[in-house]
């Protein structure tokens, strides 16, 4: 087999995914940059390139256009810690094998690097992106799915069934599987068909002609013919009613439809892109909705998560809409604190995204400073998060970590708790290795009485120590009490295995651990 490439400035990056290449035997050769790629292929060429996307000078999606040129053989996956909606496209319309976004499991990039080297996949490039793309943003492995789903449709004609809650941003999905499909600059019509009374809505997708009704002054075109050789979204399909679906469903199968009051059948050359928060099969069941309706709707289906399923995307959301407001409605762009996000991180979002972005026009106006604390923040999140640490205290819940488990305390917090660093003290517990009294109190506020002392003493970046402090106690404990099992300890933390090995080596604990 010939070698497996890897280029990434970052070198943690490559360290990883040498090593894991080496324990499975899988000869590698690694880059620091495009360059250094590019010169090498005029001598030879690899079983499977793994490109970051990002780097200095070049960056990997040019390399990719690049190799597709003239090697279109080679199997080349994207990986990128800027985890959007157009950096996943551009990377399968420019003929990646797949797109992994960072932090990434090992086991799963040496599954892709296994595929890669028996499967080459190419298509057309493209660097266009649209204003509503922009802000389809998500590091969530929900919304990388649904990333990939749009790359993959993107050389595709087929009906999509768009399915999610309220607000998730099922139009922006629409327009962005037309944007990037072979049906671009043609019309995208997009019709709510809950919104138009059932006696109007005939017309309003087919048309009619004059003197079909009373008021038909005129002959007017359907939203089918206004999107001819384009897209036409439906959304809200599941509260189409039962004799406009068996018009729709003909319309599907002959690809042809009569206007209100018409007698020659016209043709139709429309892509359908259907969208609903309901749940259709169960619609299906109680007969409110035709089967083979749904059968033709759902060739290919995308589900959007609701907002709740993807909290760490909330960051990423409100930096994006706060500085959306601000240019919009004039004035600088609100920055949160920690308190307030992670406030915002708990809330449900029940209207989703679009509350989201509700709540940051709420803060750009109504917010008295440019930092927004959490007396700061709508009366709805407020009283949520009140009433969530209310519940929290009469419940009192029990931790699911064994109480005879110990941890031991980070120097970060030795001063403002009392306890010696690096102590072993029991979780939930009374006592202590060390003798001294157990960990009490909050220790995120501690937490923050050790920055605020640092940057009282003008330490310069004392985040990255506290940081990093932290994180080495988090990873020592972990594998004390996993015996070294850096799997089942990285479980316990929360990261994925790749990441603990990345971040003991960045922090000199291979030797410790």
């Amino acid at each position: 087999m010939k070698n497996v490439w890897i280029v990434d400035d970052d070198r943690s990056i490559r360290w990883v995914l040498e090593k894991a290449l080496s324990r499975e035997g899988l000869p590698w050769r690694s880059f620091e940059n495009a360059i250094d790629v590019q010169n090498a292929l005029e001598n030879e060429t690899p079983a499977v390139l793994v490109s970051d996307v990002r780097m200095p000078g070049e960056s990997g999606l040019s390399l990719l256009k690049k190799i597709k040129a003239a090697h279109p053989q080679v199997p080349v996956i994207v990986m990128t810690a800027f985890s959007d909606l157009d950096t996943a496209v551009q990377a399968f319309q420019g003929g990646a094998f797949e797109y992994l976004p960072k932090p990434f499991d090992v086991e799963q990039a040496l599954d892709l690097i296994r595929r890669a080297a028996a499967v080459t996949e190419t298509a057309p490039s493209s660097e266009e992106r649209t204003a509503g793309e922009r802000e389809m943003l998500g590091k969530a492995a929900a919304m990388q799915d649904v990333f990939r789903a749009i790359g993959r449709l993107s050389q595709s004609h087929v009906t999509v069934l768009i399915t999610g809650e309220s607000g998730t941003g099922k139009e922006l999905v629409a327009r962005a599987l037309h944007e990037h499909s072979p049906r671009k600059g043609k019309p995208f019509i997009a019709i709510n068909t809950a919104a138009i009374p059932k006696d109007l809505l005939e017309s309003e997708l087919f048309g009619h002609e004059r003197g079909s009704f009373t008021g038909a002054a005129a002959t007017r075109q359907g939203r089918f013919q206004q999107a001819e050789g384009g897209t036409l979204f439906l959304d809200e399909i599941g509260d189409m009613p039962a004799d406009l679906q068996v018009r729709l469903l003909r319309v599907l199968q002959d690809g042809e439809y009569y206007r209100v009051g018409g007698q020659a059948p016209m043709k139709s050359n429309v892509r359908i892109i259907a969208a609903t928060h309901q749940n259709l099969d169960e619609r299906v069941r109680q007969g409110m909705f035709r089967e083979d309706l749904l059968h033709r709707l759902n060739v290919v289906r995308l589900r959007l998560p609701p907002l709740r399923e993807r909290r760490e995307d909330v960051p990423l959301l409100m930096k994006h809409f706060l500085s959306k407001s601000a240019q919009t409605l004039g004035g600088e762009a609100k920055v949160l604190t920690a308190a307030a996000m992670q406030v915002l991180q708990n809330f449900s979002f029940p209207g989703n995204v679009r509350q989201l972005e509700n709540i940051c026009h709420w803060i750009t106006v109504m917010a008295p400073g440019s930092q927004v604390d959490v007396a700061d923040l709508p009366p709805e999140v407020r009283g949520a998060a009140a009433g969530s640490t209310t519940a929290e205290a009469v419940a009192a819940p029990a931790t699911s970590v064994p109480q005879d488990r110990p941890a031991t305390v980070p120097a970060v917090l030795a001063e403002a708790t009392g306890v010696t660093p690096g102590a072993t003290v029991a979780v939930n517990g009374n006592h202590h290795a060390s003798g001294s009294p157990a960990v009490s109190g909050d220790w995120q506020q501690a937490l923050a009485a050790a920055l605020a002392a640092a940057i009282q003493h003008g330490e310069r970046a004392p985040g990255e120590r506290l940081t990093r402090e932290f994180e080495t106690t988090m990873i020592r404990s972990a594998l004390t009490q996993t015996k070294g099992r850096r799997i089942e300890a990285s479980e316990w933390l929360g990261w994925g295995r790749n990441t603990l090995t990345r971040k003991i080596h960045e922090y000199g604990l291979d030797d410790d651990v």
